[in-house]
């Protein structure tokens, strides 16, 4: 037997594993973090992808919105980097700190309150700059137009009305859009719950009551969601997107800056040289953590860890994910979604009442219909048990229910940044 520690919201747990079953333990490639991010950062904002220097695109008196992400994502640290990207706006821009507002991309999420955003930002730049939420349901957001999709984008009126927007984000795979960050910055970052909806709602296979095949983690060719982002953020002619890549151990090891879509893109490639890993063959069970708080501040949030390493596991496996969620399921309606499941009628008020926590809970339950999962949780067994899921407060209880006996298994430390490919398919 050996001892694996595992990290479970702010501290770690451990689990005694044989070490004779298992068949790997996954890590992402080693990549050194960057060292000196204002010197990296000005790099990229001076020789962007297919777009001219950010000191060219932005003119003095150019009123700037800067989007970043919100607390769910405070894993990629932008803290580190907006500082020295308002000072580059301000050095080498020639902006004004009354000329640029800082607007925080949440979504369907609720915003922060001032300590957040501090936390977000930085004291420093929150006393410099204006630094304001995103409210998906406000009366003021502004119709910019139609994608072919059918989806009316509305956004944000301090993104519409600014001389020129610049995205941060991070890019990592997405279940639903193939990865994030870049055009999600704005669809759904700073859109309207209504152009968030309809976008989502291509999750589900407009046939059949299941997820979409053709949404998944990396995959973007033929992919709706992401289609219908790009389109919303191709309707912003002012668009200039920083891209960070976080290596393995989740610290920021790359940045790219520039063109909206081929930055991004540039990004998505080395995320995939990054974490995508090749395993031999799919395994009885995996054990996996999300990577700590606050990867795993919710089942909202955590759960995209089931839709990584899924690849790496049988059907009909055992998936254990250490996952805390100190905040339950995430959004007040995820748990709610349960009464749909039990009455029969979630195909009929997802489909005409789409959100994302349903869609995100319609999913684990099919992950749970697929696998044995069996999760290490805050969160109570009973709460777990309708969608199939057993929960357990302690390791030992969880394994010995988990019977691992005689089992091939993997072991994932982080897997928030691991992809397991299995190597027959890496060649086909």
């Amino acid at each position: 037997m050996k001892t694996f520690s595992f990290r479970y919201g702010d501290g770690t747990v451990t689990a005694d594993l044989d070490e004779t079953n298992i068949l790997g333990v996954l890590h992402g490639k080693t990549i050194p973090p960057i060292e000196d991010i204002p010197a990296v950062l000005s790099e990229a904002l001076d020789h962007p992808v297919d777009c001219v220097p950010l000191s060219e695109f932005v003119r003095p008196g150019n009123s700037i919105c800067l989007i970043i992400s919100d607390m769910s994502r405070y894993w990629m640290r932008q803290d580190k980097v907006i500082p020295p990207l308002v000072n580059y706006l301000l050095s080498n821009c020639g902006s004004k700190p009354e000329n640029i507002t800082i607007l925080v991309a949440n979504g369907t999420h609720p915003g922060g309150d001032e300590n957040t955003l501090r936390t977000l930002v930085t004291d420093k730049v929150y006393d410099t700059v204006k630094v304001i939420n995103h409210d998906c349901t406000a009366d003021d957001l502004v119709y910019l137009g139609t994608t072919s999709f059918g989806t009316p984008v509305r956004i944000n009126p301090a993104a519409a009305h600014a001389d020129r927007v610049i995205c941060l984000g991070a890019c990592v795979h997405h279940v639903m859009a193939g990865f994030g960050g870049g055009r999600k910055s704005i669809l759904p970052g700073v859109s309207g719950s209504d152009t968030i909806r309809h976008n989502h709602a291509f999750s589900l296979d407009p046939r059949v009551f299941r997820s979409n095949p053709r949404i998944g983690n990396g995959r973007l060719e033929d992919n709706p969601l992401h289609l219908d982002m790009c389109e919303a953020a191709g309707m912003l002619k002012n668009l200039f997107m920083v891209n960070l890549v976080m290596n393995a151990d989740m610290k920021l090891a790359y940045i790219y800056a520039g063109h909206y879509m081929k930055s991004w893109l540039r990004a998505c490639e080395t995320a995939d040289a990054v974490y995508r890993v090749p395993v031999p063959c799919k395994a009885d069970a995996v054990i996996a953590s999300c990577g700590g708080y606050p990867k795993d501040m919710s089942l909202y949030q955590g759960t995209k860890s089931i839709d990584n390493v899924e690849s790496a596991l049988r059907e009909g496996g055992t998936l254990i994910l250490i996952i805390e969620a100190r905040e339950g399921g995430g959004p007040a309606e995820y748990f709610d979604w349960i009464k749909n499941l039990q009455d029969g009628t979630m195909e009929d008020r997802l489909r005409s009442h789409f959100t994302v926590p349903g869609y995100i809970f319609f999913l684990n339950c099919e992950q749970a219909q697929r696998y044995r999962i069996f999760m290490l949780t805050s969160i109570p067994s009973e709460t777990l048990a309708p969608m199939g899921i057993r929960a357990f407060g302690n390791m030992d209880d969880l394994l010995k229910a988990a019977d691992l006996r005689n089992k091939t298994l993997y072991v994932v430390g982080n897997a928030s940044t691991v992809i397991p490919v299995v190597r027959q398919e890496e060649t086909e």
